[in-house]
């Protein structure tokens, strides 16, 4: 299976950008479309490393179409981001969108090609993910892959006739807020959380990738889950912009995915996949989870802690069995 063509985001971190620039130099794709956005003003010195990363992904030695949209200004990660992928699909039918902290295994590249092209279409599905965050094997049923409602944007693919369902502004949320279709999404918790969240981006808030997540299970579309993980994010760390601090999420290992693929008989929505998405997230977003990571900035120390309350937790389960059930 080619290649497909690859978006490539980045900004101002040249070390990261040549790592992941090494996969898909390997990768060889026949179209490579790069998003830059511009310096920011403030910053005297990010200018040069702004020059220095687009240095790094000039070195394009294999045979490839290569088209460039680089900011002059800084444009802010939700505008430079939005407008860049409305730019990448007004080229190409489809692509494989990697940022410049998210290093893929290389079998991402044929996966996305091969599903790319066998769903290309079936407006059910949305979006290609190309992590499945640590998601447990037996819940893929045998399977390369699964469907769920919620797509990671830590290295994804999608198509053209999905794009087109995105905005940046969300003008629909407010009707399908308050008319009660959220009824229709997730289980409690996570979906107080989107509620929570997609005001939030609706009011001004927030980058670009709520606004696609917001597009997909607004229209019950599906994402494609891998039953192995297939990219690393390398980008928590103090330059980053939104991921300053290290989660449980970041420099997670990766394998390659087996090939031919296993194709699930249904497109259909995945419960194991989905409560894993939903749990994962659950833990991940929220202002408690931004206070506990502000209090205690070490990542070690917080999985510590957690790790701690869970053993707990399991010794206390016991406890609160129903008073009538027999020891």
């Amino acid at each position: 299976m080619d290649c497909p063509p690859v978006a490539l985001i980045v900004f101002n971190r040249p070390d990261l950008t040549a790592q992941v620039f090494e996969v898909v130099r390997a990768a060889r794709p026949r179209q490579l479309l790069i998003i830059a956005d511009g310096p920011r003003d403030a910053r005297p010195n990010e200018a040069e490393l702004c020059a220095a990363t687009r240095d790094v992904v000039a070195a394009v030695d294999w045979p490839c179409e290569v088209l460039q949209r680089y900011a002059d200004r800084n444009l802010g990660c939700g505008p430079n981001v939005s407008q860049g992928l409305d730019w990448v699909f007004n080229n190409v039918e489809a692509a494989l969108i990697l940022e410049d902290d998210c290093i893929p295994d290389a079998t991402l590249f044929p996966f996305c090609g091969e599903l790319l092209d066998r769903y290309r279409q079936d407006s059910r599905v949305m979006h290609i993910a190309a992590t499945n965050y640590g998601a447990r094997a037996d819940a893929y049923l045998g399977y390369s892959y699964g469907f769920n409602s919620f797509g990671p944007i830590t290295g994804w693919a999608t198509w053209r006739r999905a794009w087109r369902e995105y905005d940046f502004t969300m003008a629909t949320w407010p009707e399908f807020r308050d008319t009660g279709m959220m009824a229709g999404l997730a289980g409690g918790r996570w979906r107080k959380i989107l509620r929570r969240e997609w005001d939030r981006v609706y009011a001004g808030g927030g980058t670009w990738d709520h606004q696609w997540q917001y597009a997909v299970m607004s229209r019950h579309g599906l994402a494609i889950s891998p039953s192995v993980n297939l990219v690393s994010n390398v980008g928590y760390r103090s330059d980053a912009t939104q991921t300053p601090l290290a989660g449980d999420l970041a420099n997670m290992p990766t394998r390659p995915m087996a090939f031919p693929l296993r194709h699930p008989p249904m497109t259909a929505e995945n419960p194991r996949i989905e409560r894993h998405m939903e749990r994962t997230m659950i833990l991940q977003i929220g202002r408690e989870v931004e206070l506990f990571r502000k209090i205690v900035p070490s990542h070690r120390v917080r999985r510590l802690i957690k790790q701690t309350l869970r053993t707990v937790g399991r010794r206390a389960a016991p406890l609160r069995r129903s008073p009538g059930r027999a020891a």
